[in-house]
């Protein structure tokens, strides 16, 4: 193998390791803006975007300011992550690769993901407020926030289809032979079938109705169960406490159409079986939940199990509109 080959091998290697870290990273950049929110810290930082308190550093005295800022930082730090990832793409993979077209959108709504993050303080959309235009622009961010995890998974996913010396991007397709990927697109049956795009739009669904009844949770906390129910239910309650019911409904027939979808593919691929563990995990999750009156701990692993779910489901459907399973690792290297 020449020294060139050698060289493109490791980088290629190294590639796949650092979306994956991209992904992970931004799961857990997630995680503390929802601490953000749960713990009222959103204005932390006051009126001031991208300073905190007019400060490029701050005092950190307060607990919302400490939440706010390290937010800040963590998200900055994605940014970089996701900028990085295009361009050494575009060093490691063949024009044609998905990788690189993933890894743009990755950027693109890692940015939308940032003004739609300063927009929520520039409005003021912090703490307390309950205006319409917050439950919008909630609703927006977390849609980004799911393309954003969807891109990033499919750069990751798709950079394990590594070059290798004897065709710049090519792929292995499952039948051991090599193909160009966009032979191996073209393999796919070109659209994702209406069924699939039902569990994408339903989970989205679920998933904003979700970001909805945490927000009411955060400004209308039950200290019990039944006085929890006793809200939802009520006329006198604030409109964000009675849209809490709708989720369950919703969490629970959505899961199970998934469920129903990975279970006839759970031989066929590993996915299925990852997708089933996460609806059940997230059922789960979401009943002790709400029987425990949405402690902190278990809004943040409740939203960690949404994420991991989304994440599987774009892959699952990514690799359902293959004939042939895709094989991930790389084929063995040629002299």
């Amino acid at each position: 193998m020449s020294p060139a080959l050698a060289v493109d091998k490791q980088i290629t290697k190294s590639f796949p390791a650092f979306a994956w870290s991209v992904l992970i990273y931004n799961l857990a950049v997630i995680a503390w803006g929802a601490l953000v929110r749960a713990t009222s810290s959103g204005a932390g930082c006051g009126g001031h975007w991208p300073l905190c308190n007019g400060d490029v550093l701050p005092s950190v005295a307060q607990a919302a300011t400490r939440i706010e800022f390290i937010h800040r930082m963590m998200s900055g730090v994605a940014l970089i992550a996701v900028v990085a990832l295009p361009i050494w793409a575009a060093k490691v993979y063949a024009k044609t690769h998905p990788a690189r077209r993933w890894a743009v959108w990755s950027l693109v709504f890692m940015l939308t993901e940032a003004l739609l993050g300063a927009a929520l303080v520039l409005l003021g959309y912090v703490e307390k407020d309950q205006s319409t235009g917050r439950i919008i622009s909630l609703s927006l961010h977390l849609i980004n926030t799911f393309a954003l995890l969807a891109c990033l998974a499919l750069t990751a996913w798709w950079s394990n289809i590594r070059p290798l010396p004897y065709g710049r991007g090519s792929v292995c397709d499952g039948h051991h032979r090599m193909a160009n990927p966009t032979e191996l697109q073209a393999s796919a049956s070109g659209r994702t079938p209406w069924n699939l795009k039902i569990a994408i739009a339903a989970v989205v669904l679920v998933s904003v109705a979700g970001a909805i009844t945490a927000l009411g949770d955060t400004l209308f906390p039950a200290r019990t169960l039944v006085e929890g129910m006793r809200a939802d239910f009520s006329t006198q309650a604030n409109f964000l406490v009675r849209l809490r019911v709708i989720h369950p409904f919703l969490a629970v027939l959505t899961g199970f159409y998934v469920a129903a979808l990975a279970f006839p593919q759970i031989k066929k691929q590993k996915l299925a079986a990852w997708l089933l563990a996460f609806v059940t995990l997230q059922l789960v999750a979401g009943g002790v939940n709400v029987m425990l009156s949405v402690p902190l701990t278990m809004q943040l692993l409740h939203l960690l199990i949404a994420d991991g779910l989304w994440i599987t489901l774009i892959l699952f459907v990514n690799q359902s509109r293959f004939a042939a399973p895709v094989v991930l690792e790389p084929a063995q290297q040629t002299r």
